[in-house]
Order: structure tokens, then sequence, then C-alpha cells
């Protein structure tokens, strides 16, 4: 391996790219919104810049990082030559599939494909590539560039020699990598899912507030973040989706999304990005 493209220029991919570029790989960005590569360069440069000012970079590994790193706005030249590409398009199902489709004539045979999906179906992603067998989920966490773990998720037809090189791939870029069969949610979103809901359903009914709900699974449990802050931080529309998706894959009223999540996301309390979602976050300037 030493080419890795990848497809989607926003949160997740602009961090899959970063790392990738750091562990020494040739790393090209694409983005279907041309307009969405120069920010996402900057926040890679902010990125290793703050790396390099905290002393987990040298300068001259931070300027090598960015030889290897570039963008490019059309899809068949981002992937030409690339041994792995990493799919971080929007979580809709058939646009997922609709690339994997074009994937297939743009690259190499030899070229692995992954897709950044938290909780869609792998299988179905891979199957409409034409080659299955080279077909796996690579579930990075955000933000990429912090997060050590990686979910690789294996569909009944990957195989084994696809499985190994990417696990390879993710023990270079410095990450952990586990591995979970292709079933809804796998298992980080399924649990991660089902802890944010019931602690909006606690919020709902007055047991606690959102802060000493987050407080109690911090310092009661361990957790680095509560589950609402978590939320807040993926985003309660992305949240609201992945819930809905799990209900139904699932057939499970344990993924029913709660009335306050839909509020929320009606009045555009979105979290994070928003700067209202279950807790009040400043909005980062442009």
């Amino acid at each position: 391996m030493k080419h890795i493209a990848v497809i989607g220029a926003g949160t997740m991919g602009h961090g899959i790219a970063q790392v990738a570029a750091l562990a020494g790989y040739q790393s090209t960005l694409t983005d279907a919104v041309p307009d969405a590569l120069p920010a996402a360069l900057e926040r890679v440069r902010a990125n290793l810049d703050g790396g390099v000012r905290r002393g987990k970079l040298t300068a001259e590994e931070m300027q090598a990082a960015l030889d290897r790193f570039r963008t490019v706005t059309a899809v068949d030249e981002a992937v030409r030559d690339a041994d792995l590409v990493v799919e971080a398009v929007i979580e809709d199902l058939d646009v997922k599939r609709a690339l994997f489709r074009e994937l297939h004539a743009l690259t190499q045979p030899s070229c692995i494909l992954a897709t950044n999906t938290s909780s869609l179906s792998v299988g179905a992603i891979a199957e409409a590539s034409g080659r299955p067998a080279r077909v796996l989920g690579m579930h990075f966490f955000n933000p990429v560039h912090i997060m050590k773990l990686v979910e690789l998720v294996v569909h009944e037809g990957t195989a084994p020699a696809t499985l190994d090189a990417v696990r390879a791939v993710a023990v270079r870029l410095h990450k952990v990598p586990i591995t979970v069969k292709d079933r809804p949610g796998f298992a980080s979103s399924r649990l991660g899912i089902a802890l944010g809901l019931e602690a909006m359903r606690m919020v709902e009914e007055g047991v606690a507030s959102a802060a000493d709900i987050d407080t109690a699974m911090k310092l009661g449990y361990g957790h680095p973040m509560g589950p609402l802050e978590v939320s807040d931080l993926v985003g309660l529309d992305v949240r609201l989706a992945i819930a809905e998706y799990l209900e139904r894959a699932l057939d499970d009223t344990r993924f029913a999304p709660p009335a306050i999540l839909r509020r929320k996301v009606k009045a555009g309390e979105l979290g994070k990005k928003s700067g209202r979602g279950f807790h009040e976050w400043p909005i980062q300037s442009s």
C-alpha cells in the first residue's frame, strides 16, 4: 500500500486523509463540491500545526505530511492509481452504492474499497461495487486525528486478505482496529445510540439535567464524554437518522427516537455545529 484516496472532504474525510499522509502514505482527497477542498486543506494545516505546538509533531514531520497530501477535484484522477479508496460521503445508501459502482470502473482491479459508514449495510454497498471480496467497512471516529478506534466491518463476501491488508493500514495509521460483522449499527453505533437515546429519555422525563447525566457517566463510569455531549458532537440530525434506521433494520422499538430528539432537530438545535443541542456550544469562526 502506497496511495490512499479519500472521497468526501467533510469532517471525517479530511481527517482520514490527514492521518494517511502523516503515516507516510500518498494521500489524495476529493469532493463533489470543489469549494470544500480549500477549507479541508486549511483544517488539515490547522490540525497539524496544533500538533506541532503541543509537541506531538516536529515541523519537519508536518511539512512531510503536507508534501504527501493533495486535493483534486476529479474523482477519476484521485483514485486512478490508489491502492485503497475510503469513501466518506453523505450517509445515504443509494448515494454510496452509486459511488461504488462508479469506483469499479475507475480504480485498478487490485484496489480495495472501504466505506466509512457508521451504520449502513456494508454488504449492500459492496454488492454494487463489482468486487465485493475487496470491500469492507472502515469506520473512523471523530475527530479522526485524535480518536484511536477504527471498526473494520466485514460482510459475508469480504476476503480474509482484504481484512488483513486494511488491518495493517489501520495499525500504521496508529489506530486500534476491531473487527465486527456487518449488522445494523455494527458495535459502536448500536451501543452508542442505545446509551444516547436512553439519556435523552431521562432528560425528557425530568430524571436529571443533561449536564448531570453526562457527569454521571464521566465520573461514575469513566467515560471521557457523556452520552449527550457525544450526541451533540456527532450531530442530533445524524443521531436521529441512525436511530430511525436501526429501529427499522432491527425491528426494535428500543431505537425509536424520543420526542425530544425530534423536536430539537426540527428546531435546528443540532448540537455543536449549530451552537445548541442538549448543551450550549460556542460557534467557531471560519
